[in-house]
């Protein structure tokens, strides 16, 4: 059976930021994690989308929201984990 996590926020990050949380989710400490998605205001102004799947993912340039959102999909998920990675706790 598969769960999903998912904030919102109005954090800012960066693109290297975003990378290094997309490869820190294949350690597997945060749950077997099918699919991370999101949309997140970057510190340089422009918004960071990004989608990922085990080992592949792809960062983009997209659009203004009104909040930043990130979703994760998968089993066992470690949600206070998760909140942490993102600094969302």
């Amino acid at each position: 059976m598969f769960t999903s996590w998912g904030e919102e926020t109005a954090k800012k990050f960066t693109t290297d930021e975003i990378k290094e949380k997309l490869h820190a989710l294949e350690d597997g400490s945060y749950g077997m994690i099918l699919r991370a998605k999101g949309m997140v205001s970057g510190a340089d102004g422009k918004w960071i989308y990004f989608d990922a799947v085990p080992e592949e993912y792809e960062i983009r340039d997209g659009g203004a929201d009104y909040t930043g959102r990130i979703c994760v999909i998968g089993q066992n998920l470690n949600e206070e984990k998760l909140l942490k990675l993102f600094k969302l706790a």
